[in-house]
């Protein structure tokens, strides 16, 4: 114990330090079990965040996901997304008169976007086994609540994710918790680091859905927290849901610094004994400015208070320590290893695969012999040249056109010979054409 926590537990009879159950959690898998989500459960909505489309793409985006829907194609990892892209651009004449327009230029822009993605290492992040919501609301054998820790260390490179991520937890909680109303206690805490990162770049329909959840969320038992440097960090519209406000220091050194401490201050309600400005810029370590709502629900004047020191293990940890407590969790054999079930990447390859080998199945048509095409005289070759042909036979021939009723009734050997070869030649486009059938129903299915 430090010499700074030792000074701020004197005189304190109910501190003591105690153990705490924790597990360690990685979006990443490198620093804690791996937290995946499909991308089905993730939607086209925040995944057109992710990868920063523009409206068009992501038009074209909700379509894929759409007609996964629709044929029951489960999108859980990358690969699927990008079959379904192909599978869609390639039949889009089959999917434009009810979605409108697939631009193929849009959906080239997606699966870049997505490589960009797995070259960043997201392609571990979504997956299965899904990260089951109900494994972070737990309590140990003794009752009390687990602290969950999510690295964020190489999260904090990719804000995108950082923010979509949360703001899908956030929403998969509210829709699956029942109602509680005004508990005395939350089921769930969510404390939300650099929390900066959340909002910088977030456009107003996302803004307008967080604020939603921050306002609604509390009736679900669940308590938000979301922790900057400062106040301006959070926009407005989010920061007057939050009830409960604990400021440390700010120091104002620069104009722009100075008028942080102003905002900062002005968040709070005042307290006539002293200007919360001045005492923001002069706390010390374990004090802060403090307001909570009363019983009424109504923000309390600013207090100026010594915070209790953390009554467990203070400083980073030990990555032998951080691997000898995962290895221990109950959570292991569940998230440690990736599971990659059938979803529709495994279910189009398997129908292209049928779709060749029906195609492989049909015979070759047999080549048409030198003998028969001798026997066809010249005159033949020369009414060929003169009229559109089909390998090498006079298309009128083929279909009994080009001589007059009575002529043709009247049939030399050499007649005779050239019908045998268009025969052969009206077979070989018959079997083309079937294939040509197939290709098209199974081009479908795909």
């Amino acid at each position: 114990m430090n010499d700074n926590i030792a000074k701020r537990i004197e005189g304190l009879d109910s501190f003591k330090l105690k153990a705490y159950p924790v597990e360690f959690w990685d979006l990443f898998g490198q620093k804690g079990l791996s937290v995946r989500v499909t991308l089905s459960e993730m939607g086209p909505a925040l995944l057109s965040k992710i990868l920063n489309l523009t409206e068009a793409q992501s038009g074209v985006l909700n379509i894929v996901f759409k007609i996964a829907d629709e044929k029951s194609l489960l999108i859980i990892d990358i690969k699927d997304l990008k079959s379904m892209i192909n599978y869609v651009v390639e039949n889009k004449e089959v999917y434009e008169p009810q979605y409108g327009a697939i631009a193929a230029k849009s959906a080239n822009t997606i699966l870049r976007n997505l490589l960009t993605l797995e070259d960043q290492g997201e392609n571990d992040f979504f997956g299965e086994p899904a990260l089951d919501l109900n494994d972070f609301i737990k309590v140990d054998d003794s009752g009390c609540g687990v602290i969950n820790i999510l690295d964020a260390q190489k999260l904090s490179f990719s804000p995108e994710i950082y923010s979509s991520f949360l703001l899908w937890m956030l929403s998969s909680l509210y829709e699956q918790l029942p109602e509680v109303g005004d508990a005395d206690k939350p089921k769930f805490v969510f404390f939300f680091d650099e929390a900066h990162l959340i909002f910088d770049g977030m456009g107003s329909e996302f803004l307008k859905k967080i604020e939603q959840i921050t306002r609604l969320i509390r009736s679900k038992g669940v308590g938000l927290y979301f922790i900057s440097q400062s106040p301006s960090d959070i926009p407005d519209d989010i920061l007057g849901q939050l009830g409960n406000r604990i400021q440390h220091a700010l120091r104002a050194y620069t104009p722009k610094d100075q008028k942080a401490v102003k905002v900062a201050a002005q968040t709070f309600r005042a307290n006539p004994e002293f200007d919360t400005a001045d005492v923001i810029s002069s706390l010390g370590i374990g004090e802060a400015l403090v307001s909570v709502l009363d019983s009424e629900g109504v923000p309390g004047i600013v207090q100026k208070v010594n915070i209790v020191a953390p009554q467990s293990y203070i400083g980073p940890v030990d990555d032998n320590l951080r691997a000898e407590l995962i290895n221990l969790s109950e959570f292991k054999e569940k998230y440690l290893e990736p599971v990659d079930n059938e979803s529709a990447y495994e279910i189009l390859a398997k129908k292209i695969n049928q779709s060749e080998n029906i195609e492989s199945e049909v015979p070759p048509a047999p080549p048409v012999s030198e003998e028969a095409l001798s026997e066809a005289g010249p005159d033949s070759q020369n009414q060929q040249n003169e009229s559109p042909s089909l390998g090498g036979f006079d298309l009128g021939s083929i279909l009994g056109g080009g001589q007059p009723a009575g002529k043709r009734a009247k049939k030399t050997s050499q007649q005779k010979t050239v019908e045998k070869a268009a025969t052969v030649a009206a077979n070989s486009v018959a079997r083309e054409v079937t294939k040509g059938i197939m290709r098209g129903l199974f081009g479908q299915m795909r």
